[in-house]
């Protein structure tokens, strides 16, 4: 199940040189309920890549999104880029479960929060 997800983060930082996968902003860790060293799955909205990745614990206020080591090579500053992460859940935890969604803006404040996407018609 989709247990979290930032939407429209923007990449701050992409370093080859840097140790750990992506760095967020603890304070958008707090508010989606991420952990640090929660595997992630990161889809580059600009390019199209997807990877998977684990988290580290930015600065709080920094609205740092930094994607380092070797995945610094699927984005570039600048790349609005989706983050999810999944979760098992038994079948008596699904009734009323809701993911926690941000929904950024493009220096990576929350714009809003949701627990539902809405189904958009033609």
């Amino acid at each position: 199940m989709l247990k979290a997800k930032l939407h429209q983060a923007r990449v701050t930082h992409s370093m080859t040189d840097q140790e750990g996968a992506c760095a967020i902003d603890g304070n958008l860790l707090d508010m989606a309920g991420l952990r640090e060293y929660e595997q992630v799955h990161i889809y580059n909205l600009e390019s199209g890549k997807r990877f998977i990745t684990y988290v580290v614990r930015g600065e709080e206020g920094s609205n740092i999104i930094s994607v380092n080591s070797a995945d610094a090579h699927k984005t570039r500053v600048g790349d609005r880029i989706v983050i999810c992460a999944y979760g098992y859940l038994k079948d008596k935890d699904l009734d009323g479960f809701k993911p926690r969604m941000l929904y950024l803006n493009t220096d990576n404040t929350v714009s809003h929060t949701s627990n539902s996407i809405p189904v958009k018609s033609s």
